[in-house]
Parts: C-alpha cells; structure tokens; sequence
C-alpha cells in the first residue's frame, strides 16, 4: 500500500470515528444549517443559485466528509443572530476578530481579504490615520466586520456611520456622494464595481488600509457555540483536506 493509501485511508477512519462520535453525542444533536449572506464574489446569488469562492470550498468541504447540508443566504445580520444564539449552525464568511473569538467555535480561513477604506475619484479624501475618517461619513453594512471594527473605535451609526443591509448600496452611496468613504474587502469592492460597470481602478481611491482586519488571514467559516465538538473537528479535518489535496488552490485560482 502507497503511502499515499496509507493517508487517505487514515483520513476516511477519522472522519468514521468523528461520524460516529457525533451519532453518540445524542438525539440532541440536530441537522447542521448553513447560513451566509451576499458578499459577492465570496457568495452570492446568480440565476437562483448560491456560488461564489468561499461556497465552493464550503461545499468542497462538505463533499470530503461525505454530508448534505442546505445553504441559505440572508442578510448578514440576521444570519449572525442565528449563529450566535441557535445551536449547530454554520455561518460564512465571517471574519475572525478578538471580540468574535470566544462567540463562536471556529473551523479556519476559507478566503484571504484585504480590507481599505475608499474614497472616490471625484473626491479622492487622504486619510493618514484612522481617526481622520472621523471627519466624514462612511457606509457600512449593518453588523459587519467593517461596521463593528468602527464601532469599536468608538465610530458611531447616525454620526460617523451610515449602516445599510447589502453591500452595492454602499458604492452606489458613495458614487453619488451620499457618503464620503467605504469600507470594504477589495475584491468585493471590485466586483461591485465592475457590476456596475465601473472600473475600480478609475473610480476608487484607497485612502487608507486596516489591517486589523486582516490579522486572521481572511474569511473564515464557524459554528454556533451550541455545535458539538465532533462536528466542527469533522469540519476542520476536511478543511485541512481540501487545502492538501489542491481543491482550495483551484477555488481559488477561478475566483481571483
């Protein structure tokens, strides 16, 4: 037997065991509900179907441990509200943050992310520092990392902040000069953009970066508290599997 055979018949012995586990756990345990929001392009809806990069490793991920699982998209806020209170719900992506860290039990990154704070080309605005947006008005969408990390930084909603439920409002905001900045992921920024047929490179201007929000290494998918143990190592497990065998690298390679 290869050593190759040796691995991927030591990895279908776990999965069995961590299976197995979970069905010991109890009748308590219930389905795993998967739940996401419309962050294009990491998920999205396109002619009525969920993709984007961070759905295909999610459902990458589920056919290595051999589970069907149903994934819904809602507003983020929503969506965090259920994985923060209901048990066995999966929520991506969701970024990793010290005040996050003890809310949920987490699996690992499934997309890296750059974040900036833009301005326009019309109105390009130089931040030096963070405090300096202070002085303007920036969209946000309502309990994103983005909106959260401001509101830590004592940024309010109604004085610094305008929060909304879906991101291309945001650029739209921005574009006509209802907001002075955004903050936002790059690449979600660019797709935005280019959906509505700009050219970031023409029309966004990074006046600052934060990288805070890059410390984690990117989105990431993570469970409810209430999640058995079992089931999030199962999870981790065919993470780590999909990185080693190449399928994350071919994810991601379509999506960047």
């Amino acid at each position: 037997m290869t050593p190759r055979m040796l691995k991927s018949k030591a990895r279908s012995a776990l999965f069995g065991a961590v299976l197995l586990c979970m069905g010991v756990q109890g009748a308590n345990a219930g389905p795993i509900r998967i739940v996401t929001e419309e962050l294009p392009p990491y998920n999205m809806t396109r002619d009525g179907q969920l993709t984007g990069m961070s759905t295909e490793v999610v459902r990458a991920v589920l056919k290595e441990i051999n589970l069907d699982a149903t994934i819904q998209s809602m507003p983020w806020a929503r969506a965090y509200d259920l994985a923060l209170h209901d048990p066995d719900v999966l929520i991506y992506s969701i970024t990793r943050t010290a005040e996050r860290e003890p809310l949920f039990k987490w699996v690992g990154t499934i997309a890296a992310a750059r974040w900036f704070i833009y301005s326009s080309s019309t109105h390009p605005i130089a931040l030096m520092d963070l405090d300096d947006a202070r002085d303007w008005q920036t969209a946000t969408v309502n309990e994103d990392v983005g909106e959260q990390y401001l509101m830590s930084q004592h940024f309010l909603v109604g004085r610094h902040l305008q929060s909304s439920n879906r991101y291309e409002l945001n650029y739209q905001k921005l574009r006509t000069g209802h907001v002075d900045l955004w903050i936002s992921d790059e690449l979600n920024a660019h797709y935005i953009v280019h959906q509505a047929g700009d050219d970031p490179a023409q029309t966004l201007v990074q006046s600052l970066r934060v990288p805070a929000l890059e410390e984690a290494g990117g989105f990431s998918m993570a469970f409810s508290r209430g999640t058995p143990d079992a089931t999030v190592q199962l999870f981790q497990q065919g993470l780590r599997t999909v990185r080693e065998n190449g399928t994350y690298d071919a994810i991601a390679r379509k999506w960047n």
